[in-house]
Formats: C-alpha cells, structure tokens, sequence
C-alpha cells in the first residue's frame, strides 16, 4: 500500500490547485493525486467554449504541463476511481489498490445531471463535462446537422453558441419560464434569449419533454427526435444535455462525512471526518455573500480559493474561506462577467443600453449592493468588486449613469 502525506481525490481545479498551493507553501512532505480519468489536471470552462469551438487545443488549456507534476514531486495517479474512504485506518480505495494519507483533500467536482426519460441514454446523447465528452461531440459532427440542446443555463447556451458556428441547425429547450433563471435577473435572461434567437436558434422556454425517440444502430441505440410532453416531434441527429451536475461524494458519505447536496466543510474547508477535507463544486459551506446560505458554487474561483484556505490550515495557518463568487460566460462576441452572488436580491440597476450589447446590471438587497451581471462592460466588473465586498450603499442616480465610473460614485 502507498502512502502519502496529502492525498488528493480529484485532478481538476481544485486538486491541481491544492497540489500547487503545498508546494508553493514550502511543504515537502510526499502528495499523491487520484484522478478518474487518464488526462492530467486541465481547465473546464473551455470544454463547452474555445476547445469545442477548435478555437483551443487540449495542450493549451493543461492546467500545467505535464512535466510540471513530475518537477514539483505530485504523483499523478491517474484512471482511477475512488470507491471507498476508511476514516479510521486512514486509507483510500481505489481500483485494485489501497492508499494511505495523512490528510485527505476531497475534490472530486461532480458528473453531469442525467435525463430520466425513455432513450437518455441512446448513444448520440451527450453531456459536457469532460474532454471526452466533447471529443465524442466533436468526432460526430460532421454527419449532424440537427441538435436539440436541453438546458438553459451557460453550458447548454454556450454549447449552441458554438454550434450555430459550425452551421447547425439548434433547437435549445429550456423547463423554466426563462433561460438562466436560477442565477441571474430577468432582464439578463430575456437579453441572452433574444441575442440566441437572433442568431437562428429555435429557443424554447416552458418547454416540457416527454421522452427520446431511439432507432436500432450498429453501434446501439440512436436518438433520432425529441417528443415533448404534448406530443410534438423534434427530429433530431444529436442530443446535449446541460441540465447541472450531481456533486461526487458518495464513498465520503458513506464513509460518514455529514453531508447531503454536497459534502459539508467549516469555513477551513474541514469535513466532519478527522484530516479529510473537501474543496470546490462538491462541497457545501457557509457563504457570507449568500447571507450566510449553505450552499455549493460551481466555478473556478471557488474551487482554486477553497483550496488555498484548505492548504493553509493544514500547514498550520487559520485563514477562514471569505473569497468574494466570480464567474464568466462566453457566447458569441458577448463576454458576460459576474461578481458576486446575487440570490436573495430585492432589486436591480441597469447601467447602460442593453441594445449597444454592452451593459451592467447591479443587484441590490435592501439597498446594499450585492452583486453584478456586466456584458461586455470589463471596467464595470472590476470596479464593482469592491462595492460588492463592502456592501455599499449607492446613489441612484449615479448607479443608473454609465458614464461615471462604478469607482466614482458616490454613497446614498
């Protein structure tokens, strides 16, 4: 059985940080990271924009290069699985073998949500979380020109950005009343539905599905038309679901971790197991910019600053999670930037025209600024940072004025 002073379940953002944030503390004790798939640590944000769209190789978006690992003494422990967590003899199964730790870094993120309906799981159904989901999209599109996209939130819109690129022909259906709708205002949502439909796709919100429509292929089943709840037939050569994901924590839990949509961590990223802790899309913690709501955040943000605060408790420094949420999407031209968490807010500013493709929207929560959407208004993003750390209190005035600097207005 190995053994490994820091053992690292996960290599995606969160375990590629963690490993880097050791070493750059000075640790030299022996760290090992467990990887599911055989690739070492890459971003994936770009999966469902520049590396779908060819705009990017897989080279280019490595974490680090691959030589980097071997240099900074990480052991890549790559194509393997974890399926079970002994707290109590501190060891890690995975595959056919056994490894001990010392402390254990969970930071496995999660897999893509499925569809629980007749033919989900037809052969040309795809999600997009790895490179080989995107590899297996890509390597089909050429004999596809019809592609149902399930989901409106930013990796269903910005996979049908792209393929309205390659030429495609798209029809996004989205459940809710409007795309977006669980992270952002309906202003934004109604600009990104109309930006969509303005670049030829058939854009459906309140769009309930009844089931797959399969055929019998050579290489197994093949979805060839979505049938919705009444009764309408969408042919279809390719299905993407983008529907959210399920955090992966099951041999945690088992284990004992106290946990449910995600694993639990204090705000040093600790679980409630003794040296195991958990960091990124997986874990559930107490978010002051949430008004304190426990909650997971999916973005690369979080999960590189979870797992720097994990990294400093273990080499003995208490620095509590207080990292301000930012996340970005890219469709089309439009560069959309996000700074803050706008759950609860009561009320919102807009600063700018949303018909110049280059607008804010400032959220509020009893009249304190919370949060803000900028759609190609960089300065705005930067800007709003420190408002949204301070919770400030602004003018309105001055807010609704794009021509004066975010900095520069003044308080009510």
């Amino acid at each position: 059985m190995s053994f490994y002073d820091v053992l690292i379940i996960g290599a995606g953002h969160a375990g590629a940080q963690a490993a880097i944030s050791l070493r750059q503390a000075g640790f030299e004790g022996t760290i090992g990271m467990i990887g599911d798939e055989t690739e070492p640590p890459y971003e994936r944000p770009p999966l469902s924009k520049e590396y779908f769209a060819g705009e990017r190789t897989f080279e280019r978006i490595l974490i680090r290069p691959l030589a980097f690992w071997g240099e900074r003494k990480v052991e890549l422990l790559l194509g393997r699985r974890v399926n079970g967590v002994d707290p109590l003899r501190k060891v890690v199964t995975a595959g056919d073998g056994e490894f001990g730790y010392g402390k254990l870094i969970w930071c496995t993120g999660g897999s893509p949500r499925t569809l629980t309906c007749n033919g989900a799981a037809a052969g040309n159904v795809h999600g997009i979380r790895r490179r080989d989901d995107v590899d297996a999209i890509m390597g089909k599109l050429s004999g596809t020109n019809h592609v149902t996209v399930i989901g409106g939130g930013y990796i269903g819109l910005e996979a049908a950005a792209v393929l309205t690129k390659f030429g495609k022909t798209v029809v996004l259906l989205e459940a809710l009343d409007r795309v977006l709708a669980r992270v952002a205002c309906e202003d934004l949502s109604r600009f990104y539905e109309a930006e969509h439909r303005a670049h030829g796709i058939d854009l459906r919100t309140s769009a309930k599905m009844g089931c797959i429509e399969v055929v019998d292929a050579l290489d197994g089943k093949r979805a060839t038309a979505v049938r919705m709840a009444d009764g309408e037939r969408i042919a279809t050569d390719m299905v993407i679901v983008g529907i959210g994901i399920v955090p992966e924590t099951g041999p945690l839990i088992a284990a004992g971790a106290a946990g449910g949509n995600g694993v639990d961590v204090d705000e040093y990223c600790r679980t409630s197991l003794s040296d195991i802790y958990a960091v990124g899309d997986c874990a559930t913690h107490s978010n002051r910019f949430a008004g304190g709501a426990h909650m997971r955040i999916e973005s690369v943000q979080n999960a590189n600053d979870q797992a720097k605060t994990a990294v400093a408790h273990i080499m003995g420094k208490d620095e509590p999670y207080d990292a301000v949420p930012w996340f970005w999407s890219n469709q089309y031209d439009l560069k959309l930037q996000t700074m803050g968490l706008s759950i609860g807010f009561d009320q919102t500013v807009l600063r700018g025209d949303p018909a110049t493709r280059s607008f804010s929207i400032v959220y509020l929560r009893r009249g304190k600024v919370i949060a803000l959407d900028c759609v190609n208004a960089v300065k705005d993003y930067v800007q709003g940072r420190a408002h949204v750390l301070s919770g400030a209190a602004l003018d309105f005035g001055q807010l609704r004025d794009p021509a004066i600097p975010l900095k520069e207005v003044k308080m009510a």
